[in-house]
């Protein structure tokens, strides 16, 4: 983030909260730029700031702005390219696929760039918020509802950049370089100037400032607040997440429980109801992502940035656009990996094959040789207008598999079998046949590598692959260590002939090591040319 722009986008266009088309996010009505001093003069301008950080975390405004950096789509897509469950088609993702990124690479840049620009959006009106409380324009339980939700952003932004500018927590338990943990807003010189005093922490300070602000929004916010809006029910599920990449399997489990019934149902998983929110899976896995229709706001999604007909990721980012078939009005520029669809453990009769994911289209064309497998979870290819996915209630059954197995290492655990079977029966043909058994596992790191692969199938094109890799690579467990950034099909790769279950895959794009320089992102050269303090990552 260059020093000069940042002071630009951030400390004067974010001083007026970017107020050309914040409302869009959430459909508020549409305002005009008004001086810093009247932000806050009125409730409903407060909120209108509230819905500009959103704004901020779903469209981006600087490096590649309308993009959807960071959590509008690119999220997704960057996660998906770093890893090998699917295929990047064309040139578009195809310095994050194969690993070529340095300082100066836009991708990169763009997510620093405006994810900073999010988190200095959440700064600035939070220090709004506390004025407008304490002066009576919303009441002060108002006021720090809108403050908790602007800190489960800058905890979602800033563990966002930590996987991909950092070494994972379990590499020297947090000692590694993080980044920097924002939390004062640059609105002018002398806070811009602190700012270059400010060398990088740990990762394991990044970790305590996220679980502090996320205390604070759990404590703060409402059961329910939708799902465009942060809720205490998003806020337990990012932490059990976050606990679970700093390999904290207790404390994970804690929050866990917060959110799952003791008493589940396997054989009929859409009739256990989370505690807190009233989540529960949708019967069908396409139900998850509002199919037919493809609006997402369902009881199953517990927190996703809004897109809509005028506010997206663009037709060179939207999801419907970069992951969908080219005969249905997408791109087709990133497909299903066959690493993935053809694998053995994958069930042959599980309807997420059929009813996610098709035979279609690719940038490659629409003869056999240029078809590949196609996700249909975001179908919205003329108005762009699909939901990202951020936190869904299958993620939280599928965390507290893991952290079950993991907290039982020997012996295979029954509650974890449950919590495993929660999601992929509801995917099976035939549950009462197909799910797992205490004796389907020899042992306990058996039933995590289940869990692990399907989460692969689960959250398959939803951007999860990337995380997941990130945290198991110095997992303690050998076994289950992610090698680093794995071996993939080689960029281009498409025909129908590649897919099938137990059809051999070849791919030819070579994995690298964890110990490479290149399985962390390069900090943006703009950022440690006129910030000198902010070192560069090695290797770069």
């Amino acid at each position: 983030m260059r020093f000069n722009k940042f002071f630009t986008a951030t400390a004067v266009s974010v001083l007026v909260l970017a107020a050309t088309g914040c409302e869009k996010v959430l459909n508020e009505a549409p305002y005009t730029a008004f001086t810093d001093e009247s932000v806050f003069t009125t409730p409903e301008r407060a909120l209108l700031a509230l819905n500009g950080v959103y704004d901020a975390g779903q469209t981006g405004s600087t490096t590649l702005a309308g993009r959807g950096y960071p959590f509008g789509a690119a999220t997704v897509e960057q996660g998906e390219c770093r890893g090998e469950d699917m295929v990047n088609l064309a040139a578009f993702y195809q310095i994050t696929y194969q690993g070529t990124y340095t300082p100066t690479t836009a991708n990169n840049q763009a997510m620093w760039d405006n994810t900073y620009n999010m988190i200095n959006k959440a700064n600035i009106a939070i220090d709004g918020f506390k004025k407008v409380g304490a002066s009576g324009i919303i009441s002060s339980t108002l006021a720090t509802q809108y403050e908790a939700e602007c800190r489960f952003l800058r905890a979602l932004g800033t563990h966002e950049l930590l996987i991909h500018y950092a070494r994972p927590f379990l590499d020297g338990n947090g000692a590694a370089l993080g980044v920097p943990y924002r939390e004062n807003a640059i609105t002018g010189s002398a806070s811009l100037d602190k700012l270059k005093t400010e060398p990088r922490p740990t990762v394991a300070y990044d970790y305590s400032r996220i679980l502090n602000d996320l205390n604070f929004a759990e404590a703060n916010l409402p059961n329910t607040n939708g799902v465009l809006r942060a809720s205490k029910t998003a806020a337990i599920a990012l932490k059990q997440r976050v606990y679970m990449h700093m390999g904290q399997w207790d404390n994970a489990k804690t929050e866990g429980a917060k959110l799952i019934p003791a008493t589940l149902t396997p054989l009929t998983p859409s009739a256990t109801t989370s505690l807190i929110g009233g989540n529960s899976l949708m019967a069908n896995p396409a139900g998850a992502f509002g199919l037919p229709g493809g609006n997402s706001i369902t009881v199953e999604n517990i927190f996703s940035f809004k897109n809509d007909p005028l506010d997206n990721g663009s037709v060179n980012g939207a999801m419907a656009q970069m992951l969908g078939s080219s005969d249905l009005g997408g791109r087709g520029l990133v497909s299903i990996s066959p690493i993935i669809w053809n694998n053995a453990g994958w069930l042959a009769n599980d309807t997420r094959r059929s009813n996610l994911y098709r035979l279609g289209g690719t940038s490659n064309g629409t003869s056999a040789a240029g078809l590949a497998i196609m996700t249909t979870k975001y179908t919205d290819y003329v108005n762009r207008g699909d939901n990202c996915p951020i936190i869904r209630f299958a993620e939280v059954l599928l965390n507290q598999a893991e952290i079950e197995a993991r907290l039982s290492p020997s012996a295979v655990s029954q509650r974890a079998i449950d919590l495993l079977n929660m999601v992929r029966n509801r995917a099976s043909a035939a549950p009462a046949t197909t799910q797992y058994t205490a004796a389907s596992f020899s042992n306990a790191t058996a039933l995590v590598a289940a869990i692990l692969l399907e989460r692969r199938i689960e959250f398959l094109a939803e951007g999860r692959r990337w995380p997941d890799i990130h945290r198991t690579a110095q997992d303690p467990i050998t076994a289950l260590r992610a090698p680093g950034i794995p071996a993939k099909m080689a960029n281009g790769t498409s025909g129908s002939a590649l897919y099938g279950i137990g059809v051999p895959v070849n791919p030819l794009q070579p994995g690298i090591p964890y110990s490479d320089y290149r399985f962390i992102w390069p900090i943006p050269i703009g950022e440690v040319t006129q910030n000198p303090i902010i070192v560069q990552n090695p290797g770069y």
